[in-house]
């Protein structure tokens, strides 16, 4: 186990949980949002008016308005069976797949993929993010580059219906929220199988092994084999 976790989970480090240290902002029109909030989750609830005025901003020349609401890279690809309620814009060079189911308040950037079967609500995904197979997404953000394998979901809602509060060694945080999916860090994978229960923060470059059940904090540039077995990833050499 990560020994420091504790640590860096203490009320008075709670700016770690800050957008800038698992994003690189640049990487998504939604970098300016976020980086107005203290606590990343605290965006979540202003996703869909952050959506929607964003939406009517957009460039003509790039984006076209296929329905109220909703805009569409003309660079992109949507296949005739997805479904994309509004809010949402999808963004240049993406590819939305046969079968997509994307309920609204989405914000897909750059040259991503949201696959077959792929259900989306109340979300930012960065550039480059792959969602490409059998997945949920809801309330929840996904980083540079991060990757759900196929099946893996980030599940939004506690089976009690209570607030998420996060998990952090013997401490919880309290988030005041109902729906709370996954923070996801750039360069994170997420193996196949894989369920982020709500309240899941994963750092950036990290690695979720396939069939993993994810709760709370997991520090960045971290190696999830199971609840007790985190280990940091080793640093390669230089040749």
């Amino acid at each position: 186990m990560i020994e420091n976790q504790g640590r860096l989970c203490s009320k008075g480090m709670i700016n770690i949980f800050n957008a800038l240290n698992f994003f690189d902002l640049s990487k998504s029109m939604a970098g300016d949002f976020l980086s107005g909030y203290e606590k990343v989750w605290d965006a979540l609830p202003d996703i869909k008016e952050f959506v929607t005025s964003l939406g009517k901003s957009l460039d003509k020349n790039i984006y076209d308005e296929i329905k109220e609401n909703v805009w569409v890279a003309k660079s992109a690809k949507v296949a005739p069976t997805a479904f994309i309620d509004a809010p949402c814009i999808v963004g240049e060079d993406s590819e939305i797949r046969h079968s997509a189911f994307i309920r609204g308040s989405v914000l897909i950037g750059k040259s991503c993929v949201v696959g077959n079967s792929t259900e989306m609500k109340n979300s930012i995904i960065f550039d480059n993010v792959q969602i490409p197979h059998y997945n949920y997404v809801g309330d929840s953000i996904l980083g540079y580059r991060s990757h759900l394998g196929a099946g893996a979901v980030t599940s939004n809602v506690k089976s009690d219906k209570t607030l998420v509060t996060i998990k952090c060694k013997d401490e919880k945080i309290e988030t005041n929220l109902k729906k709370f999916g996954a923070i996801v860090g750039d360069f994170t994978e997420v193996g196949c199988g894989s369920v982020l229960c709500p309240g899941s923060v994963i750092g950036k470059d990290s690695i979720i092994y396939p069939l993993s059940r994810v709760r709370g904090f997991i520090e960045e540039k971290s190696i999830f084999k199971d609840e007790n077995n985190i280990v940091k990833k080793q640093e390669k050499s230089a040749r």
